[in-house]
């Protein structure tokens, strides 16, 4: 699988140091982040599985950037950058991962099924699938106000019923959702090309939805994206879909060492790692300078210290009672 060259390069005009700087800045928070609850995991603190989007910030944040508070979001198992790039803090999401009180969800949902309405995430969902479907209700009930519901979902999801029952649904009654296929190549240990018959964007355009790629690892292509494929769904247009192409530097979950990968296939797609992406383009088109940079990859250390401290420090939940039985 390779990248495409995505829809636009220029930022707009009003679009500089300002907007990117945070947004880069949201970025190395998921990957620090991620490589927190590595650690936080191998020592036991992580209960159940959890799966890292290490090497797919570019997705979660270029897309949230052009997302409002009334829009909704329905995300897999592999949610946490979605989480915080929707602006969840380390602390709280931490603290769900790790089972404790003070958890977005008060430590009962653990990395793969949270929900967090403040931000509006209606569900990271560990059934494949799932998190088009809930997007697709979602943008039932949005008909007419103007927000949108994004579904996010890997290439594994192309082969499911919800896939093309959803897809049908969303344009036979023109609903305001964006489909949004992060595929990373792989489902689960199996390669997409090995289990998926044809392209992906191709299943969608024979519905007649606006389909179109996106090169994943990067931060400008994908936020120009997004603006392109939300104004008319805004406008009450029906749903589109895009096919973002990325890659997931990490295994699938827990300790997979990700054996299967072609010999120098990780360090093809490294070399167009996001951050890095995004960091050369700050430097030479913005005019951010390496300091600011240091200061902001310190500060991002800072808040992540902090909130691991704070996360362990919480208490775990009480046991939920049984509910008393009537006959």
């Amino acid at each position: 699988m390779s990248a495409p060259s995505g829809l636009r390069r220029a930022a707009l005009p009003s679009e500089g140091a300002d907007l990117y700087l945070p947004l880069y800045r949201r970025m190395l928070l998921i990957r620090r982040f991620e490589d927190r609850v590595q650690s936080l995991f191998l020592r036991g603190e992580v209960y159940g599985t959890t799966h890292l989007c290490s090497g797919q910030e570019a997705v979660a944040v270029g897309f949230a950037s052009a997302l409002e508070d009334r829009d909704r979001v329905a995300c897999t198992y592999r949610g946490h950058g979605h989480l915080l790039a929707r602006g969840l803090g380390p602390e709280p999401l931490l603290a769900e991962l790790t089972g404790r009180q003070t958890g977005v969800n008060g430590g009962r949902a653990g990395s793969m099924n949270i929900v967090d309405l403040d931000h509006g995430v209606i569900g990271c969902f560990g059934i494949v699938g799932g998190s088009i479907a809930a997007a697709t209700g979602a943008a039932l009930a949005l008909r007419g106000t103007g927000a949108v519901a994004v579904a996010y979902f890997g290439d594994g999801t192309a082969n499911q019923a919800y896939f093309f029952e959803c897809l049908n649904f969303a344009k036979v009654f023109s609903l305001p959702v964006l489909f949004v296929c992060e595929n990373n190549g792989y489902g689960e240990y199996t390669p997409m090309r090995a289990v998926t018959a044809g392209e992906i964007l191709d299943r969608a355009a024979a519905m007649r939805i606006p389909a179109s790629a996106v090169d994943g690892m990067d931060l400008w292509a994908t936020r120009a994206a997004a603006l392109e494929l939300l104004a008319p769904i805004r406008a009450g247009e029906g749903p589109a879909f895009v096919e973002a192409r990325t890659y997931r530097f990490v295994g699938h979950s827990r300790s997979d060492p990700a054996r299967y990968r072609p010999e120098g296939e990780l360090e093809q797609w490294q070399a167009r790692d996001p951050l890095l992406l995004a960091e050369r383009r700050l430097r030479e088109e913005l005019q951010v300078s390496d300091g600011e940079l240091r200061e902001l990859s310190a500060d991002v250390e800072r808040e992540l210290a902090e909130a691991e401290e704070a996360a362990l420090a919480a208490p775990f939940p009480e046991p939920a009672p049984f509910p008393e039985f009537k006959e």
